[in-house]
C-alpha cells in the first residue's frame, strides 16, 4: 500500500508539457508548480469543494432523517419484505436512469409541467439547476440509507420499548430516551457512508444540474482534467483532495458520535 501511495502522490507533481526532456536555459529540468497550489489558487477550482458540500451535506441529512421514521414504521408492518422491496427499487435503476427519468418527468415539456399548464399554473424549473441534482441524490441515496437504518432499528430489542411503555413512557419519550441513543452509533456510520456516496456525485450534476454554474462539483473538475485536458497529474491531485475532504467530514462525524451516547453499540435481541 505504501509504494502505491507514494506513486499516486508523485503523480500529482508532473513536468511541463515538454516532459522530462524539457529543460531550462541552464540545462536543468523545469517542473511546473504543484497541482495542489494550482487548485487552491484558482477560485473556479477550489469553489467546487463548497458547491459539492452544499449538495452532499443536505442530501445526506435529508436521506438519513427521512429513513428513521420510515424504517420505524416498516418494521411494524406484517408484509415488511414486500414494502422494503418497493422502497429499494430506485437503488437498482442507477443514477443515470434516474436522471433521465427526472428529465422526462420534471423537464420543461415533462408530465409535471404539462399538468401544471392544464391547471393554469406557470411552469416550474426543476431541472438543470440545484433542485434537480438534489432530487436525484435523494432518490438514489434514500434506499441505501433506509436499508442501513432498518437493519439497525430491527436489531434493537422490542422488550426495551415494552418495558418503558409499561412504566408509562409515551412514544416520544421512548424514542428519545431508548431508540435514539441505541441508534446513534448506527446513524453515525450511516451518515458517513451516505456522505461519501453523495460527495462523489457526477452523472446527476452533469445531466440535471449546471456543470458550469451552481452545480459544478469537484468530480467534474477531475473529469475535465483527465479526459478533456489530458492532465492526469492534475486529475490525481483533485482526486486526492476529494479523498481528504471526505476523510475530514467522516472524522468529524465519528468524533461527534461520542457526544450523543457512550454506552453499548446497540440493544440487540437475545
Amino acid at each position: 500500500m505504501t509504494p502505491d501511495s507514494g506513486r499516486l502522490a508523485r503523480s500529482c507533481f508532473a513536468p511541463r508539457k515538454g516532459g522530462r526532456d524539457a529543460r531550462g536555459p541552464e540545462g536543468r529540468e523545469e517542473t511546473r508548480p504543484p497541482n495542489y497550489r494550482k487548485f487552491f489558487s484558482d477560485p473556479f477550482l477550489y469553489d467546487t469543494i463548497g458547491a459539492t458540500l452544499w449538495l452532499a451535506v443536505p442530501a445526506t441529512l435529508i436521506n438519513v432523517l427521512i429513513s428513521i421514521p420510515v424504517a420505524m414504521r416498516v418494521r411494524r408492518v406484517q408484509r415488511r419484505r414486500i414494502l422494503t422491496a418497493i422502497l429499494v427499487v430506485p437503488i437498482t435503476l442507477g443514477t443515470v436512469l434516474i436522471a433521465e427519468g427526472l428529465l422526462n418527468y420534471l423537464g420543461p415539456q415533462g408530465w409535471f409541467n404539462r399538468s401544471l399548464a392544464l391547471l393554469g399554473l406557470g411552469p416550474v424549473r426543476l431541472v438543470h439547476n440545484y433542485t434537480g441534482v438534489m432530487l436525484s441524490l435523494i432518490m438514489s441515496g434514500f434506499p441505501f440509507t433506509f436499508l442501513l437504518t432498518l437493519s439497525y432499528i430491527t436489531g434493537i430489542d422490542p422488550s426495551l420499548e415494552q418495558a418503558a411503555s409499561t412504566l408509562g413512557a409515551k412514544a416520544r419519550a421512548r424514542f428519545w430516551h431508548i431508540i435514539l441513543p441505541l441508534l446513534a452509533q448506527g446513524l453515525a456510520i450511516n451518515l458517513c457512508l451516505s456522505f461519501v456516496q453523495t460527495f462523489s456525485v457526477f452523472p446527476s450534476a452533469v445531466l440535471l444540474g449546471s456543470p458550469a454554474g451552481a452545480t459544478r462539483v469537484i468530480s467534474i473538475v477531475a473529469y475535465q482534467a483527465a479526459y478533456e485536458q489530458y492532465d492526469y497529474s492534475m486529475a490525481s491531485a483533485v482526486a486526492m483532495i476529494m479523498g481528504f475532504v471526505q476523510l475530514a467530514v467522516v472524522t468529524l462525524i465519528l468524533a461527534a458520535r461520542g457526544l450523543v451516547y457512550r454506552g453499548a453499540v446497540g440493544g440487540g435481541k437475545g
